[in-house]
């Protein structure tokens, strides 16, 4: 298990969340309130649950609505036209030891945390197996956008992104956090900019161009190169707050 105080956590926050309008018209969807923390809190405090405290954000739209003193900010200067990917890559200097990279817009259990700082591997994901019951009535994010897996015996990923539509037997959904070990980032570094510098305003993966990329088509290249990515099962514990619908129903929880 990796030591929490060597490990940092840099949370994507630079996206407009268009879904969550007319809540994300003045401010960053990390920066949605769910029972007088806000999102953004709420992830730090489970990090700092297992001793990490050390985080960056990488900010864009809203930009100035993010500005706790206590963390380091990057600044996606191009997020109305990049995605997650690339986004992350505005703070690559963060990329080095020990790393945990999430989502801005998952809300999640400590847990969920702890779990992954066990694995070992030098690239895991953390993958939910009891996904599907969460599209249930899910009107606004219908299943067929779920970040899907699909896995083999070892929990290494065979297939990853929005492939619910072609393959039906997926394993399990990608909730947006993943952990890079020292080699692992390295790894990650340099097959990003292969992959840049062969795709860039090409195609790639599942993305029209490298520009619109998710961190999905990222690890879906490195796999097909044969990188090894490890799957950190869990079983529900957290949830995406993606549309109005989806922030709503989550804030159910927080009432008192």
């Amino acid at each position: 298990m990796t030591t929490p105080s060597s490990v940092k956590a840099i949370i994507i926050a630079a996206g407009m969340g268009n879904r969550l309008q007319p809540y994300t018209n003045d401010t960053p969807k990390a920066m949605l309130d769910f029972g007088g923390m806000t999102l953004l809190q709420r992830q730090l405090a489970a990090f700092r649950a297992f001793g990490i405290n050390d985080f960056a954000v990488i900010r864009g739209y809203k930009k100035e609505k993010i500005n706790y003193e206590y963390l380091r900010y990057y600044e996606n200067t191009d997020y109305r036209n990049n995605n997650i990917l690339n986004s992350l890559f505005y703070g690559e200097a963060e990329l080095d030891g020990t790393v945990v990279v999430s989502y801005s817009d998952i809300l999640f259990d400590d847990a969920v945390v702890g779990r992954l700082l066990k694995s070992d591997a030098d690239i895991s994901i953390v993958v939910d197996i009891d996904w599907r019951d969460y599209y249930v009535d899910r009107v606004d994010h219908p299943i067929a956008e779920a970040e899907n897996v699909v896995f083999d015996a070892e929990n290494n990923v065979l297939e990853i992104g929005k492939i619910l539509t072609r393959k039906r037997d997926v394993h399990g959904e990608f909730i947006g956090m993943m952990k890079l070990s020292p080699h692992g980032a390295e790894v990650f570094k340099r097959h990003f900019h292969r992959a840049k510098a062969l795709y860039w305003d090409k195609p790639f993966q599942r993305a029209a161009v490298f520009q619109k990329a998710y961190l999905t088509d990222m690890i879906q290249e490195m796999v097909d190169l044969g990188v090894s990515v490890y799957c950190v099962t869990i079983k529900r514990g957290w949830k995406e707050i993606d549309t109005v619908e989806d922030y709503e129903k989550a804030l159910k929880a927080f009432e008192p």
